[in-house]
């Protein structure tokens, strides 16, 4: 029995004669940080739909806690604890910060038919929950469109943790955001991680993937490169990586030798 509490193995989607995603093999497990790392059309987007639920895998296993799993639904993949942070965030910017905590699974207080949202109760759960991830909103009765990008996303974070995902994935976090709001999401992953979740990142940026991150997979034009953990490559050699290795170094020859030309 697998002693990961998360495996994909040899993971691959086609759409008829596309291939949109081939030879994903990784793991992910509590107070982890595991890294999916490409450029635009690399496959990161299958990556994640094939976790939450929205496609299923054509080859390879999922395996969740030792049993092989495929999530025919979105609800299923929640039910089993992955819950996925998209970009768009699922948040409505004009609705309070405790609203958009709960959005639909307030808690209640009375009995029925007269039962209605304990809001004190919802209030306080939000604010508490927010500030275990080191969130400190002084007023969850603001409008979430008045947070920044990086507290925004610190509460799509808490709010998934709060629900009991065991998984969570987020999608390009850090992409809209400048220095000091990434630096804000990054240190939200961290205190996700130590509180004991598996924590997919989803990214672009190695600079951001690498100071967080204990393992590493890149996926370049829908195949993975490799699956490495932390101690098995540099920084430096993750950028490379990603900026496509022998592609990068051809490149670089070319240009020195049209500027030796040109000179």
């Amino acid at each position: 029995m697998s002693t990961d509490f998360l495996e994909l193995r040899n993971i691959s989607k086609f759409y008829g004669n596309i291939i949109a995603l081939t030879g994903v093999t990784t793991t992910v497990n509590p107070g982890e940080v595991t890294c999916v790392l490409g450029d635009n059309g690399a496959g990161k987007s299958t990556f994640i739909k094939i976790l939450a639920g929205v496609h299923q895998h054509d080859e390879g296993e999922l395996v969740l806690e030792g049993s092989k799993v495929r999530f025919a639904h979105p609800r299923e993949a929640l039910a089993a604890g992955i819950a996925t942070v998209y970009q768009d965030l699922a948040m409505v910017p004009l609705m309070s910060v405790w609203r958009n905590f709960f959005l639909g699974q307030e808690p209640k207080t009375g009995v029925w038919p007269f039962r209605q949202i304990d809001i004190d109760k919802a209030k306080m759960i939000a604010k508490e929950e927010m500030a275990k991830m080191g969130i400190d909103i002084r007023d969850t009765e603001q409008s979430v469109g008045t947070l920044s990008g990086g507290e925004r996303q610190s509460v799509a974070i808490a709010r998934a943790s709060y629900f009991g995902a065991r998984v969570l994935i987020l999608d390009e976090p850090t992409s809209a955001l400048g220095v000091k709001q990434s630096g804000v999401v990054l240190r939200r992953i961290v205190e996700a991680r130590d509180q004991g979740l598996a924590v997919i990142f989803i990214t672009h940026n190695p600079n951001h993937a690498y100071p967080v991150g204990d393992r590493f997979v890149i996926l370049q034009r829908g195949q993975s490169l490799g699956n490495w953990a932390k101690d098995e490559l540099s920084q430096g050699e993750l950028t490379q990586l990603m900026a496509g290795g022998a592609e990068l170094e051809e490149l670089q020859h070319e240009l020195a030798g049209a500027d030796s030309n040109g000179g």
